[in-house]
């Protein structure tokens, strides 16, 4: 997952800048910083654990920048990427003729990562057979090519990653318990988008900036609604959701203003009977969102009705209920929803 940009505090300016892709100031993100800056001077061998998306692989290369290996190699092998009769050549690499294919020698990741740090993402999808041979170089830093009786030698910091419970498989023999033991020298847990909420407007920013650049857009207004409704939001994909979604808004947005990029199959559903003031808050920035989203169109394939899943008259009430008028552009007045009822059957509403 890319794209951060640090925010953190301190007059450090080396160590900001090997924080340089990280967003964040609260306590949560800050204790797994702390963590990294312990234990990136040592060799010890680190097991991140975290759910999809929570940027495993930005604090592996925080540990590799922060730590005496910073200038050599920072490798990344994805290891559920790589089909599994691939992966073992992939990572200690194979000579000619090793196997039907093998056309010419190959240098495999460890031997790419030396003197430096190799990143091990997803090590729970490594298959049994071939997880001997990984714990041999974590212990031995030694290994040999497919088809080849030569033991190579490599000084290489191992970062693995995973959002898998290791401990759970160890028990039901789906991995090696000395090979998670091997890994799990230095564990650090990543916290989830939704324990870290505090840190939502900073990241919200950041990518509205980043891809208005490069989309080419002015986005001078963010919502008070739309922040709202994505701070409420549970993010099951942590900040790779956000970040994809908030690229869609940007791609999305008229007239310089973000709208809320949240499906409303996402979003609390709220009646407008709610005695809650924040939740009902909530169920009007779903409809602004997609007010916004469809510029005002409420009827038709592409209109905020369909995109809320009501009827075109349910949401004349909802807005009524909730005193949302659209805005005339030409004198800035607004429009009533009376007015708008009146004009329903336009294609253009």
């Amino acid at each position: 997952m890319a794209g951060f940009k640090t925010l953190r505090s301190g007059d450090q300016k080396d160590k900001d800048r090997h924080f340089d892709q990280i967003i964040g100031l609260s306590a949560a993100l800050e204790a797994v910083l702390e963590k990294v800056e312990l234990v990136a001077p040592t060799t010890a061998t680190v097991l991140i654990h975290g759910e999809t998306g929570t940027g495993k692989e930005l604090i592996a290369k925080a540990i590799h920048n922060v730590s005496p290996r910073y200038g050599r190699p920072f490798i990344r092998v994805n290891c559920a990427a790589i089909p599994l009769d691939l992966l073992e050549s992939e990572l200690f690499g194979h000579e000619r003729g090793a196997f039907t294919g093998a056309i010419s020698q190959k240098i495999g990741r460890f031997e790419l990562a030396d003197k430096g740090t190799l990143f091990l993402d997803e090590v729970g999808d490594i298959p049994l057979p071939l997880q001997p041979k990984l714990l041999r170089v974590l212990q031995e830093q030694e290994f040999e090519r497919l088809g080849s009786t030569r033991t190579h030698r490599v000084d290489v910091r191992v970062v693995a990653a995973t959002h898998r419970d290791l401990e759970h498989m160890v028990k039901s023999s789906e991995f090696r318990g000395d090979l998670y033991y091997r890994l799990n020298v230095f564990p650090v847990l990543l916290p989830s988008l939704r324990a870290r909420r505090e840190d939502i407007p900073a990241l919200v920013t950041y990518f509205v900036d980043l891809y208005a650049r490069q989309i080419g857009k002015r986005i001078e207004q963010i919502p008070e609604e739309t922040m709202l409704a994505l701070r409420s939001y549970d993010w099951p994909g942590n900040v790779r959701e956000l970040q994809n979604l908030i690229q869609r808004a940007v791609i999305l947005s008229c007239d310089g203003v973000l709208p809320n990029p949240l499906e409303s199959s996402h979003l609390v559903r709220v009646t407008v009977t709610s005695k809650s003031a924040a939740l009902k808050e909530v169920d009007r920035a779903l409809i602004l969102q997609a007010l916004e989203a469809a510029c005002w169109m409420i009827g038709g394939p592409e209109g905020a009705a369909a995109q809320l899943g009501l009827k075109r008259t349910t949401l004349f009430y909802k807005m009524k209920k909730l005193g949302i008028s659209r805005p005339t552009p030409s004198r800035g007045v607004k429009v009533s929803v009376a007015a708008l009822e009146s004009t329903r059957s336009s294609s253009t509403l």
